[in-house]
């Protein structure tokens, strides 16, 4: 349900976190969006948004404003203060690696992000877009940006994307977690885990998007190097390396009569079989010692 009524942030130059906190406002909330300094009546209406500006951070009053934190707060953008407001932040923090990297940037700068990152200060700006510096430019030249307006438009995909992602991403972990297995292997070398997804009618086609999530949080008596999940285009399933674990090479069964895809580079490979028997047997033949 819309609860603002309109969005105001800073005129000047944009930075990404407004411009991603506008985006996901206007997403929710189909608000004419502002860019000038707000008076004091913007901040004290509850309809009005009022994003990385104002001093305040007051989510019941609407308010989203970061830069009042002291120095040595934990590095939070206005973009992670809508985050929170729409429950949303967690899941964020957790599923989009960006976030991190755009809330360091924002309140520390590119200095001290690139050193937390453990990189040089050059590869930061290597990794900008035309994307990037169009929409941002564009978005500071512009006074109100309504409704119908392409710059509109584009932030209400924007913003409707990210939530469509993060709540489906979380609907898609809480039933790989209901309905997976873990599969301890024996090979000669020692057992090794596989994560197995089976087919579901509650798991969309491409549930097999978020294993890798699911895969990544297992606790460490539980880790796997590879993942088990049915194959999009037929009756079978892929076998698939877990961050590219090299113990597994699927060019190892490609001469195999059930199996019809095995990539060159050996991390991914399809098969007809469904039975666990077989399914496990091509994993073995798959293992290879390091």
């Amino acid at each position: 349900m819309s609860k603002f009524s309109s969005i105001l942030t800073h005129p000047g130059s944009s930075h990404k976190d407004e411009f991603l906190a506008c985006c996901l406002l206007v997403a929710v909330n189909n608000a004419t969006i502002y860019r000038r300094e707000p008076r004091q009546e913007d901040l004290d209406d509850p309809a009005v948004a009022v994003v990385d500006v104002g001093g305040e951070h007051d989510a019941a009053r609407g308010n989203f404003d970061h830069h009042q934190f002291p120095k040595d707060h934990p590095p939070t953008c206005s973009l992670s203060l809508v985050l929170m407001d729409l429950g949303l932040y967690e899941d964020a923090r957790e599923y989009c690696d960006w976030l991190e990297v755009a809330e360091w940037f924002d309140t520390r700068g590119p200095v001290e992000t690139a050193a937390w990152l453990g990189v040089e200060r050059e590869l930061l700006s290597k990794l900008n877009s035309t994307v990037d510096l169009t929409l941002l430019r564009r978005f500071a030249g512009m006074s109100e940006i309504r409704p119908g307006e392409p710059m509109w438009e584009v932030m209400k995909w924007v913003g409707s994307d990210l939530i469509g992602y993060l709540k489906s991403l979380r609907e898609k972990l809480n039933e790989i977690a209901r309905i997976s297995e873990i599969w301890e292997l024996n090979h000669e070398s020692g057992p090794f885990r596989i994560l197995f997804l089976p087919r579901s009618e509650n798991l969309s086609e491409d549930a097999s998007a978020g294993l890798a999530r699911y895969a990544a949080g297992l606790p460490e008596d539980q880790q796997v190097i590879g993942m088990v999940y049915p194959d999009r285009r037929g009756k079978g399933f892929a076998l698939s390396r877990f961050n590219d674990n090299l113990a597994l090479d699927f060019t190892l069964i490609e001469a195999e009569e059930d199996v019809h895809f095995a990539h060159a580079r050996g991390f991914v490979a399809k098969s007809s079989a469904t039975e666990f028997g077989r399914l496990a047997e091509l994993l073995i033949k798959s293992r290879v010692v390091l």
